[in-house]
C-alpha cells in the first residue's frame, strides 16, 4: 500500500516543480539585470552598475581616469597624451621590476619574475570568439546602415525633417564646443544623470510625460497639415 501513495505524490511534486520553473526567467529581483543572455547580461549589468555608482571605488576610478584623460586631450595632442601614458606605465613597471630584483639579490631569494603570473595569462583571441564579436558588430552595423538609408532617402519625411533640425542645432553646438569638450560633457552626464534619475524618478517621469504628450500633439498637427506624409495606420 506504500507504493501507490508514493506514486500519487510524485506527480504533484513534479507538477509543482514544473510550475515554479517558468517564473524563473522573468521573476528576477528588482536589482537584478534583465534576462538578455549570459554574455550580454554580464556586460550590460557591469555598465549598469558602473554608471549607477553601485561600487563607488570602481566607478570613481573609471570616472576619474577617463575624465583626466579627456582633460589631457583637451590641453595636449593625442600623440603627447599617449606617449606620456606609456612612459608613466613603463616607469612604474620598470621601477618595480628593478626593486624586486634588488630585494631578491639582497635576500638571496628565488621568487622569480614579479610579473610572472600576468605573463603566463593566456590573452590569445580564439577564432570562435573573434567571429562572435564580428557577428555582434555586424548586427549593429547593418541596423545603422538601414537607418541611414531610410533617413537620407526620405522613407518618412517627418523622421528626415527631425534629423535635419537636429543637425541644424548641432551646427550651433559645434560653433561653441569642440569634440573633446562634448565628450567631457557627455561623460559628466553619463555618470550623473542616471543616479539623479534614480533618486527623483517619479518627478522626472511626470514632466517627461507632459513634454512627450505635447511633442506628440505637435507632430500630429504637422503631419495632418502636410499632405501625403501621414503615417499609414497598421492594418
Amino acid at each position: 500500500m506504500a507504493e501507490p501513495s508514493a506514486a500519487t505524490q510524485s506527480p504533484s511534486v513534479s507538477s509543482s516543480s514544473s510550475g515554479a520553473e517558468p517564473s524563473a526567467p522573468g521573476g528576477g529581483s528588482p536589482g537584478s539585470c534583465p534576462a538578455l543572455g549570459a554574455k550580454s547580461c554580464g556586460s550590460s549589468c557591469a555598465v549598469h552598475d558602473l554608471i549607477f555608482w553601485r561600487d563607488v571605488k570602481k566607478t570613481g576610478f573609471v570616472f576619474g581616469t577617463t575624465l583626466i584623460m579627456l582633460l589631457s586631450l583637451a590641453a595636449f595632442s593625442v600623440i603627447s597624451v599617449v606617449s606620456y601614458l606609456i612612459l608613466a606605465l613603463l616607469s612604474v613597471t620598470i621601477s618595480f621590476r628593478v626593486y624586486k630584483s634588488v630585494i631578491q639579490a639582497v635576500q638571496k631569494s628565488e621568487e622569480g619574475h614579479p610579473f610572472k603570473a600576468y605573463l603566463d595569462v593566456d590573452i590569445t583571441l580564439s577564432s570562435e570568439a573573434f567571429h562572435n564579436y564580428v557577428n555582434a558588430a555586424m548586427v549593429h552595423i547593418n541596423r545603422a546602415l538601414k537607418l541611414i538609408i531610410r533617413l537620407f532617402l526620405v522613407e518618412d519625411l517627418v523622421d528626415s525633417l527631425k534629423l535635419a533640425v537636429f543637425m541644424w542645432l548641432m551646427t550651433y553646438v559645434g560653433a561653441v564646443f569642440n569634440g573633446i569638450t562634448l565628450l567631457i560633457l557627455a561623460e559628466l552626464l553619463i555618470f550623473s544623470v542616471p543616479i539623479v534619475y534614480e533618486k527623483y524618478k517619479t518627478q522626472i517621469d511626470h514632466y517627461v510625460g507632459i513634454a512627450r504628450d505635447q511633442t506628440k500633439s505637435i507632430v500630429e498637427k504637422i503631419q495632418a497639415k502636410l499632405p501625403g506624409i501621414a503615417k499609414k495606420k497598421a492594418e
